[in-house]
């Protein structure tokens, strides 16, 4: 019997799969049962910062576990301790207290329930082309087709537009005109929703699985003084672009703004073992100073997980991961991915930052309509899926969302490495092309 037709997969039909098993990794690089070496360059789902065995990583977790493996969350604990000492290091002013959760979506929950708690106030607001979680209130929150299935309408979620010049909701022309517009229609969001109904407002400073979409200059600023005009939580939702992934430690830095709660997981263990977490902004964590907080987790600060935090911050402090994301994008990505747009017709746009990109395959430039419609299976999605194997074949591991391709390779990614992923990823948009009409 084949071991993982036991395991009921998330996000797919439950059918037999061909996919690779995976027993060992290297930097970049990951090996199946066979011993064949695949290059990663999507750092799975957007999370192994710093690749596959980090021997920093695997140190840290392997002395605490040697000490501690395992400590409810309302005793103190010293690596726990440590871990949000360093986390609120290098987070934006003012957010000086970690609530620690086992992953993302967990972090969206308590975010929203402390905001709610904080200003008692029942709407949030959330964008569309966004991803927030898949638990209750995160899949509300989501603005793309991913939370359709499970969205009753009942969560108090309003969504709004939020600025993407590439398919722009406000007829723009400039970066200028598409942060303008879009700012004006958040505020009329607000105006007519009620400002005293609003309790909250999460926003992925960069967009990431939903499109990767950089904002314009000026938007998260302009998003930030609404919210303090009218006393709503900002929260920022850096699940996915936190910890160096954009070029900056976190998206909101970008914009020289501070979130009243940012939320992240993913890069800040690398994904070693999970851990998530809510940094609390003074204002919020004063409401809780007396009276407590009614919600937590048994895993909460787990040894283990915050072990892999602290290794992975030192080890991106010592070796300037942040600076060599940066570098990526500037460097090899956004270059490499613009040749491969000339060279491709079914490539309608190139977005990203740092060492997170994508690219948009269409039919058609001008009309831009996608090269498979939204939730395509089947014969429908058979351009995207036969550039997945394509890239598979030729030992390459990707993104692929709808009828786009994430490029996210881990942020210490060696420039050889990247230059064979950029190849691999030419030959393999070959098959996506013959799909043109």
């Amino acid at each position: 019997m084949d071991l993982d037709e036991l395991v009921f997969h998330p996000w797919s039909a439950q059918g037999p799969r061909t996919v690779p098993t995976f027993v060992a990794g290297s930097g970049s690089h990951v090996v199946d049962a066979h011993g064949r070496r695949y290059l990663d360059f999507s750092s799975q789902l957007v999370f192994s910062n710093l690749g596959h065995q980090h021997p920093r990583i695997v140190a840290a977790v392997k002395e605490q576990a040697d000490r501690l493996c395992t400590l409810a969350p309302g005793y103190a604990s010293d690596v726990r301790g440590e871990a949000a000492r360093l986390i609120v290091e290098v987070a934006p002013k003012d957010l000086g207290h970690v609530l620690f959760t086992t992953g993302g979506t967990e972090a969206i929950e308590h975010a929203v329930r402390m905001a709610r708690l904080h200003n008692g106030r029942p709407k949030v607001l959330a964008a569309y082309r966004s991803y927030h979680g898949s638990t209750t209130t995160s899949i509300h929150l989501t603005g793309d087709p991913r939370r359709w299935a499970s969205d009753t309408g009942a969560a108090g979620v309003v969504h709004f537009f939020g600025p993407f010049l590439c398919r722009s909701a406000f007829g723009a022309s400039t970066p200028e005109e598409e942060c303008e517009r879009a700012l004006a229609h958040l505020e009329q969001v607000i105006l007519l929703e009620g400002p005293s109904t609003i309790s909250a407002l999460v926003l992925e400073p960069v967009t990431g699985s939903s499109g990767v979409i950089v904002p314009p200059t000026g938007y998260l600023r302009g998003v930030r003084e609404l919210c303090t005009r009218h006393g709503i939580v900002f929260i920022a939702d850096e699940v996915l672009v936190g910890f160096g992934r954009t070029g900056a430690w976190f998206g909101v830095n970008h914009g020289g703004v501070a979130p009243d709660l940012l939320v992240f997981a993913k890069g800040v263990n690398s994904g070693y073992v999970p851990l998530g977490g809510v940094l609390v902004g003074d204002r919020i964590y004063e409401t809780f100073t007396e009276r407590p907080y009614p919600a937590g987790m048994t895993y909460s600060g787990h040894p283990l997980a915050c072990a892999a935090a602290v290794g992975t911050i030192g080890a991106m402090q010592d070796e300037g991961t942040v600076a060599a994301a940066a570098r990526l994008g500037t460097g090899m990505l956004g270059p490499g991915l613009a040749k491969l747009a000339a060279n491709h017709p079914c490539i309608g746009d190139v977005r990203g930052i740092g060492g997170l990109w994508t690219l948009e395959l269409v039919r058609d430039r001008q009309t831009k309509e996608p090269l498979v419609p939204v939730g395509a299976t089947g014969e429908a999605n058979a351009p995207m899926a036969a550039f997945a194997q394509a890239c598979l074949g030729r030992g390459l591991l990707t993104l692929v969302l709808g009828n786009r391709i994430h490029v996210a390779p881990p942020l210490n990614v060696n420039d050889s490495d990247a230059a064979t992923g950029l190849a691999i990823l030419d030959d393999a948009l070959a098959e996506a092309d013959t799909f043109l009409a």
